[in-house]
């Protein structure tokens, strides 16, 4: 990969996030993290539409967009979730993507040239019980990824998600064990994701190396996914 490119990571400070921002790094893609934690090179919040664009015109072209940042959102059955907590899943985890798209694509499609990857989950193909929010939201940025690579399909920028079933991560560690057991016990391989295996994923579809696919979902899932 040239050395040249220029990567943005969001939610790049933890999780997945952390582990793309080191892999990518490997390749020598330069990594602006985007995060609302300490340390970030970015520190906005992605559900801030006008403090992302700002951010945008702030550190110039950008090759790589990895949309990393999520949030499980509430543990508790469908008819019991707290509205404000179904808006705050969707406002990070779909609306954030949605920000970040609309603030870098412009930019890689001038350039001809760009890698999307969004970061979705098994929970957005399955539904995982107890979790709507974050299932129905992650089901969203998968639509939105398949809308937006046939949109670009012939600009030079491809843009894929990834659908992990659970990784080792510190956002899985605050969802319900009763939750995370059941979530786990689906994985034919008997064990969860570590997030460097998912980063060698990501740092493929950022690359040169894919080159025919767009608006596609990659399993990563120890053998969990049925379709």
């Amino acid at each position: 990969m040239s050395a040249s490119r220029t990567a943005v990571v969001t939610g790049g400070m933890s999780g997945l996030g952390a582990a793309t921002a080191t892999r990518l790094a490997a390749d020598g893609v330069k990594v602006i993290t985007l995060d609302i934690a300490d340390g970030a090179d970015l520190h906005i919040d992605v559900t801030d539409a006008a403090a992302v664009r700002a951010a945008a015109e702030q550190v110039g072209p950008v090759d790589i967009l990895i949309n990393s940042a999520g949030i499980i959102g509430p543990n508790a059955p469908l008819w019991e979730i707290p509205l404000d907590g179904w808006n705050r899943t969707f406002a990070v985890n779909v609306n954030g993507t949605l920000h970040t798209c609309q603030a870098f694509v412009p930019g890689m499609r001038e350039r001809g040239w760009g890698r999307i990857v969004n970061i979705a989950s098994m929970a957005g193909k399955d539904g995982n019980p107890t979790m709507s929010p974050y299932s129905a939201s992650k089901a969203a940025v998968i639509a939105l990824t398949k809308s937006l690579g046939k949109e670009l399909a012939t600009s030079g920028v491809l843009a894929n998600a990834i659908a992990p079933a659970v990784i080792e991560t510190p956002m899985n560690a605050s969802t319900g064990p009763e939750a995370l057991a059941h979530i786990t016990s689906l994985i034919p391989m008997r064990r969860v994701g570590r997030p460097e295996e998912v980063a060698e994923l990501i740092a493929w579809l950022a690359s040169d190396k894919v080159s025919f696919s767009t608006g596609a979902v990659y399993d990563i899932s120890g053998g969990r996914a049925t379709y």
